[in-house]
């Protein structure tokens, strides 16, 4: 049983129907975007789907993408939940930046242009269509200019390839790269393999900006190659923390990595990139911070913010980072992060949102441990290296030089000190197969 009822947000659909592209394009033209659940009668009763759920999918993608205008990459979302043995879809639509979104072929008309009403979808006028016309954004990353026309995107294909995606020639088009009058935008420039956009994370000595320690520099290249350099960045300071209790010690990390990678997505994700200021990324001696710039979207609170109710600001650059895996389903984001920290870590501005994180430090001490591996001896790319596949067992050398921003030789090299070393170990094939990482301190003491 779904807990609530339809409303201006929920729609329930016993099965796939002939409207289902009308209910879409009236979440994407409302305030809040909604949510469909496929195999869900009125009253709310999970009744299932009889369907084969993977071909369903695939049908129920391809009618969104093919059947509405403009591109609605990147703004929907399916997932498949289960109740009492019985599976059924929820598909997740955000609020559209290019409104008004209308069935293709059809332009903007009544006949075409759908608005969600209560709990029912309602045809627009005229006047409704020319407003939202009018207001739609013209600040979108794909309608601005790149400042360099000379793009290649070597990284990026090469991303795709190991997701198991088929480059063909029409790649770039795919990707929404060009403006309408076939220049590369500034999307393109962002994922491009060269670009001018400085990624830093800096670290300070004391709790405030007076001293800085250190200062990384992790841009001037594709933004995907920047995320993966950023998050392992962000990985490895994450210093343990132990405490001896008797009869055991107890070990915990300066903060949840998994809920401060999300944290750092959503910052890149969602940037206001059209301004040219890239996220900050800074360590003060007692915590952490992330900045975005942009602010919330006018149409939402910071309440309905944090309740994960929001829309892509850059729709084109969300349907990458999700075709890589970087980012999972609309919304999941911001509620991953609050399963783990209470909601005051967000600071709202009229320009910026800032992500503040303390430490997780109390009466636990550092004793300059990352895990239980023993890594003296190591080289700071092989303790990376280890690191990295204690995270991700399954990373291959290409994939392990991308994140690290060295060459394939050098990994080559370093991997096969480890192994020489019995620090590593290949398990199953080369295709299929997993590292396991063998020097362990408790194996030391077999």
């Amino acid at each position: 049983m779904i807990d609530t009822i339809e409303n201006s947000r929920i729609e329930f659909k016993v099965k796939l129907v002939d409207d289902l592209e009308e209910t879409v394009i009236g979440f994407l033209n409302s305030k809040d975007g909604g949510i469909i659940y496929l195999g869900v009668n009125d009253n709310g009763k999970v009744v299932g789907l009889n369907n084969n759920l993977d071909i369903l999918q695939r049908k129920i993608k391809d009618r969104i993408i093919s059947n509405i205008e403009p591109s609605v990459l990147g703004l929907f979302d399916l997932e498949v939940l289960e109740e009492n043995n019985k599976k059924y879809l929820k598909i997740t639509i955000a609020r559209g930046l290019e409104k008004p979104y209308h069935l293709k072929g059809m332009g903007m008309t009544s006949d075409s242009c759908f608005i969600r009403v209560g709990s029912s979808n309602e045809r627009m006028d005229d006047h409704l269509i020319s407003k939202m016309f009018r207001e739609r954004t013209r600040n979108s990353l794909k309608n601005i200019i790149s400042p360099r026309q000379e793009l290649t995107f070597t990284d990026l294909k090469i991303y795709y390839k190991e997701k198991g995606f088929d480059i063909g020639n029409n790649f770039e088009t795919q990707l929404g790269f060009f403006t309408p009058d076939g220049k590369y935008n500034y999307l393109a420039y962002l994922l491009a393999d060269e670009n001018t956009i400085s990624v830093k994370v800096a670290k300070y000595a004391g709790d405030d900006v007076d001293e800085l320690m250190e200062n990384y520099e992790f841009g001037y290249c594709s933004l995907v190659k920047a995320t993966y350099r950023v998050l392992e960045k962000f990985r490895v300071e994450n210093k343990i923390y132990a405490k001896i209790t008797y009869p055991e010690r107890k070990e915990q990390p300066m903060y949840d990595y998994n809920a401060v990678r999300e944290v750092i997505i959503n910052a890149l994700v969602h940037n206001d990139w059209s301004t040219e200021y890239p996220p900050k990324f800074e360590f003060f001696s007692d915590r952490l911070e992330v900045s975005s710039f942009g602010g919330i979207q006018s149409e939402f609170t910071e309440e309905e913010f944090l309740e994960g109710y929001s829309a892509p600001k850059n729709p084109e650059l969300m349907r990458v980072f999700r075709d890589l895996e970087l980012v999972e389903h609309l919304g999941t984001g911001i509620r991953k992060i609050l399963k783990k920290y209470d909601k005051g870590i967000y600071h709202f501005f009229p320009h910026f949102i800032r992500v503040s994180i303390r430490y997780n430090q109390n009466e636990f001490k550092y004793e300059n441990i990352k895990s239980t591996i023993a890594f003296s001896g190591l080289t700071k790319i092989q303790e990376s290296i280890v690191k990295l596949l204690l995270d991700k067992p399954t990373l291959t050398q290409p994939e392990l030089a991308r994140i690290l921003g060295v060459g394939e030789r050098k990994i080559r090299y370093n991997m096969k000190e480890l192994i020489d070393n019995n620090f590593i170990e290949r398990i199953g094939s080369n295709k299929t197969g997993e590292w396991i990482v063998r020097n362990r301190k408790d194996d030391k003491n077999e």
